[in-house]
């Protein structure tokens, strides 16, 4: 190993380790390699065998790495003419590395380069290290085996994938495997089966979850939450249908630079229908349905709007990554001389909920436009210069730390991305502020100026704090481990009978609670009181009130916090206030 290990020489170490695993696995099963990139913590390595390779085998993989590495085989690269270079990989059967030398030969390249170690040599172009021994067999682990796609296209050959991971040191692979088995512990799919808050079945299809009674709940008050936020920040609710001409599509531009993530077309005896990939097109038609004074705006206009993304079945995720998917969704059009008020107050906005849910770790992106890609984005640069310019503007107005990245921008105009880093470690975009330079011109939006005149230089912030519903579910069920807080739990208090002749008065207390607005649920079951409370702590229920004649018989209540296993006697009317003011304040 070198003695200090740089970013360059751990993604070496990382990519070396690919193909060590390929060598291993060309060695015990005969398999042909497909890609091995290094990646964000490890590497994988796509390959195709006639073996079902299974997690159990995973050991045995490792083992014949480690026996690699101790071998300490030369890394060597060679340069060869690209017909050369085909004539091997046709002579070794490598028919998935041939075919993307073909591809280069077609692109024009003239030669390619290998690396070579003992008996394993394969097309790459590193880096690599210098030697298998330069590799700390101490700090890496395999840790999944998956399907993929050939270039990830559905339509080829799904082959096989193995992950794994590599740091620096063993202390370093320690933890990282620690956060992943509390991961996998906090695992959304794994919580939202036990706590019944959605499921996925195949009779439905993939990437459409069902909200269970528990998930709706949780569902239901966040967006309730929402909309007291949104009506407190002047902005107007609207609904829209999830279906639209294909004129609407073209119309936006949606047609055709977002095509590729839309359903395929229904042709009807009217017309070419989608289904909704988006809101936004629907907003500016609500908004130019009427004439408009510049008194009016900016005008907001907020949806949780159902929309569909035709997203590839191997990239779904539980909840991360769906195909129905319900957006915290709005639109205010302004005036330029708006606009970096109405930003500041959506930044402000997204901050607030950030606070209430208790996340911490998240970072500001200002996404830019590439200008060499013309088939990506509207060419306009001095739009383009124009918002970039505002949004930057904000950013620092509102002090907030922030990186600019470019091609990473919506066709219509740059974005404040918010980048989440979750509880467990994964980053993912939460919350966005588009600036849309483009649809005044495309939708004909205007309004009637101070003249009497009209007026067409009408902005749109596309704006969605609380992401996509579904992705932010899988973040707070990973964030809290199930341990809702009390505005968001499903049953806030469970009422536990000691035996059966308190269980009408449990009934009696729970109808009281709901009348307050509290989530009551009773136990009444004939299991002893010891098994009631054990499933009520394993359902994490915030309050459990066991009932027995001491109770009946007076107006305290026997109350256990969840986390505690004391006790502690409060007034019924006492306690009804801590709950409702728990759910006044978000706790």
């Amino acid at each position: 190993m070198p003695k200090k290990i740089t970013p360059q020489s751990l993604e070496a170490m990382r990519h070396s380790l690919a193909h060590v695993l390929m060598q291993a696995l060309e060695r015990l099963y005969g398999a042909i390699p497909g890609v091995g990139p290094e990646i964000d913590n490890g590497f994988y390595h796509d390959f195709d065998t006639k073996h079902q390779v299974a997690e159990a085998d995973l050991p045995t993989i490792e083992a014949e790495m480690k026996k690699i590495i101790k071998d300490n085989l030369a890394v060597k690269k060679k340069t060869m003419p690209i017909a050369a270079g085909i004539k091997l990989l046709r002579a070794k059967k490598y028919q998935y590395t041939l075919a993307l030398a073909q591809d280069l030969k077609t692109e024009g390249a003239t030669e390619i380069s290998f690396y070579e170690q003992g008996d394993f040599i394969n097309m790459c172009k590193g880096p690599h290290v210098s030697s298998t021994g330069d590799i700390n067999a101490a700090a890496f682990k395999l840790t999944k085996i998956a399907g993929a796609y050939w270039k990830g296209d559905e339509k080829n050959k799904m082959i096989q994938r193995i992950y794994g991971v590599a740091f620096a040191s063993k202390k370093e692979l320690d933890e990282h495997l620690a956060m992943l088995a509390e991961a996998a512990k906090r695992d959304h799919r794994k919580i939202g089966k036990e706590q019944e808050i959605f499921y996925i079945d195949e009779l439905v299809g993939k990437g459409l979850p069902i909200w269970l009674p528990n998930g709706t709940i949780i569902k239901d008050e966040i967006e309730k939450f929402a909309k007291e936020m949104e009506n407190k920040y002047g902005y107007s609710r609207v609904s829209t249908p999830h279906v639209a001409k294909k004129e609407l599509y073209l119309t936006s531009g949606h047609l055709p630079y977002y095509e590729y993530d839309m359903y395929p077309a229904m042709e009807m005896d009217d017309g070419t229908y989608y289904l909704k990939a988006m809101n936004c097109p629907h907003h500016h038609l609500i908004y130019k349905s009427k004439p408009r004074s510049y008194r009016e705006l900016p005008v907001r206009l907020a949806e949780y709007g159902t929309v569909y993304r035709n997203e590839l079945s191997g990239t779904l995720a539980g909840l991360l990554r769906v195909r129905s998917l319900q957006m915290n969704d709005a639109h205010i059009y302004c005036r330029p001389d708006q606009l970096q008020q109405e930003i500041k107050s959506v930044l402000e906005l997204i901050l607030y909920y950030f606070k209430v849910f208790g996340f911490k770790k998240y970072r500001f992106r200002l996404s830019k436009w590439n200008p060499k890609r013309g088939d990506k984005y509207i060419a306009e640069p001095a739009n383009w210069e124009f918002a970039e310019k505002i949004l930057r503007a904000v950013l620092r107005e509102s002090k907030v730390e922030f990186t600019e990245a470019e091609d990473e921008a919506a066709f219509y105009g740059p974005k404040i991305d918010v980048q989440f880093t979750s509880i467990i470690g994964r980053e993912e975009t939460m919350s966005t502020i588009q600036l849309d330079f483009a649809a005044k011109s495309r939708f004909n939006l205007a309004y009637i100026d101070a003249k009497g005149k009209e007026n067409n230089e009408v902005f749109v912030i596309h704006r969605a704090p609380l992401s996509i519903h579904e992705r932010l579910m899988a973040f707070l069920i990973e964030h809290y481990a199930g341990n809702w807080p009390v505005w968001l739990a499903p049953a806030q208090v469970k009422l536990v009978a000691v035996g059966e002749k308190h269980v009408s008065h449990c009934e009696r207390l729970a109808v009281e609670l709901r009348a307050h607005n509290i989530r009551a649920e009773v136990d009444a079951s004939d299991e002893t009181v010891g098994n009631k409370i054990r499933k009520a702590v394993a359902e994490k229920v915030p309050y459990m009130l066991v009932i027995g004649d001491k109770e009946m018989n007076s107006n305290q209540l026997n109350v256990r916090d969840r986390g505690s296993k004391e006790t502690r006697n409060i007034e019924k009317g006492k306690f009804i206030e801590e709950v409702l003011e728990k759910v006044r304040s978000k706790k």
